[in-house]
């Protein structure tokens, strides 16, 4: 796996799509991305078919990863909410993501069951109890390569000003990089790297409809950020694709109309690489022949 600590000491920003299982992370990395963020949300919504409030399971957080790391070798940013409980909760959380393959694992000061962060009527843990779970992760991670990101919703509930004092905290405590959720305005979203300049990497985050404006990776790494996920957008993608076309099947009662926009049969397995994965199946079957190059002299 790449040092993810490495990469955020260089630039470009390091720009993250938001994934959710095996075949969106492959997709991802071969569409050229250095880095992947397993969202919550995106699981929520995939594999729940529900929205984010809190309803996804840490078993099931974890299963999720280990189907993406047997795919991939990037980076994995993990969204683990609010740790799953308080701050031993936490700890179990992070010896089982970085065992299970998470470069970074974020957590956030909402209560638990969390809510979507651009959603309304969130509610907060207190400072104090925040900064007992960074540093409950802190200690329960193996490698100083593995990174504690501290996620603060207090902009919606507090304020902004809040926000800011409780990235301090958080970065004070020691966490690695810093995710100030939700900036309303253009204005706040600036002021967050000046106002909390020569502390951690900064996140941001970017939400289709959401309250933060819609700023492209260039123009957030010039406001000092350095890392930019997108969580959601490909499964706000998928769903306006899967409508319109179940929408055709249903009408047409063939998938014809939608043929141009589809992979065919062959198009899909040379996506998923079938070929290249039967081959490699056959030099383990005495019967093709191959099986002899794996044997031992």
């Amino acid at each position: 796996m790449s040092g993810l600590a490495a990469r955020l000491r260089r630039r470009p920003i390091l720009l993250a799509p938001g994934v959710f299982d095996g075949l969106s992370a492959a997709l991802a990395e071969a569409a050229g991305f250095e880095a992947l963020y397993l969202s919550g949300a995106s699981l929520a919504y995939t594999r729940l078919g529900l929205p984010d409030v809190g309803l996804v399971t840490q078993s099931e957080l974890v299963d999720a990863l280990a189907r993406i790391r047997e795919r991939t070798e990037l980076p994995i940013l993990v969204d683990a909410d609010t740790g799953f409980g308080n701050a031993l909760n936490v700890q179990r959380t992070i010896r089982l993501l970085e065992r299970t393959g998470a470069s970074a694992v974020q957590i956030e000061d909402q209560v638990t069951p969390k809510r979507c962060g651009h959603l309304a009527g969130k509610s907060l843990i207190s400072t104090a109890e925040m900064v007992g779970k960074i540093r409950a992760a802190l200690d329960a991670r193996k490698s100083p390569e593995f990174l504690i990101v501290a996620r603060t919703d207090a902009i919606a509930v507090e304020g902004f000003e809040r926000a800011l004092e409780r990235a301090r905290a958080y970065a004070e405590a020691g966490a690695d990089l810093l995710f100030v959720e939700a900036p309303r305005s253009l204005d706040e979203l600036a002021a967050v790297p000046q106002r909390l300049a020569g502390g951690p990497p900064l996140v941001a985050n970017i939400v289709e409809g959401g309250s933060t404006p819609a700023l492209d990776a260039a123009a957030l790494e010039t406001l000092g950020y350095a890392v930019v996920i997108f969580p959601g957008g490909l499964v706000r993608a998928l769903a306006k694709t899967a409508q319109e076309f179940f929408r055709c099947l249903e009408a047409h009662g063939t998938t014809a109309p939608f043929r141009e926009r589809m992979l065919d049969f062959p198009g899909l397995n040379a996506l998923l690489g079938t070929e290249a994965l039967l081959a490699r199946a056959r030099r383990y079957d005495p019967e093709s022949g191959e099986g002899d190059r794996c044997s031992t002299p």
